[in-house]
C-alpha cells in the first residue's frame, strides 16, 4: 500500500481571489476597434468606458428591481400584484471614470 501526499487546496479569502474573466477579449476589442472608427474616446465625457459603465449600472438595477418585485418586465404575473413598476428617474453617479448619468427604474412601494 503506497501513500500519497495530496495537498489540500488553500482557502483564499473572498477579497484576495483573482475574478475569471467577465468579458472575452475578442469582445472588447471590436467594442475599442469600432469606437476608434466612429471617432469615439475611450475615456472622457461620452466616452467608451463611461458609456459602458452606464450600461453596466442600468442593467444591474433592472435585474435587481426584477428580483425585488419577483417577476420580469412586462409579465402578466406582476399584473394588479400589488407593488409593481412606476418608472425611472435620472440620476448622476460618481464613478472611477467620472460622472455618468442613470436612469434608475422605481417601484409603487
Amino acid at each position: 500500500m503506497t501513500s500519497e501526499n495530496v495537498a489540500e487546496p488553500e482557502a483564499v479569502e473572498p477579497s484576495k481571489r483573482v475574478p475569471e474573466k467577465a468579458v472575452d477579449d475578442q469582445l472588447i476589442d471590436e467594442l475599442v476597434g469600432r469606437a476608434q472608427a466612429e471617432g469615439l474616446q475611450l475615456t472622457g465625457e461620452g466616452g467608451l468606458l463611461q458609456q459602458l459603465t452606464k450600461r453596466l449600472l442600468e442593467s444591474a438595477l433592472d435585474g435587481e428591481i426584477t428580483d425585488h418585485l419577483g417577476y420580469d418586465k412586462h409579465d402578466p404575473a406582476g399584473k394588479n400584484g400589488g407593488n409593481s413598476r412606476n418608472g425611472k428617474r435620472s440620476k448622476t453617479v460618481l464613478t472611477d471614470v467620472g460622472p455618468v448619468e442613470i436612469t434608475v427604474p422605481r417601484d409603487r412601494d
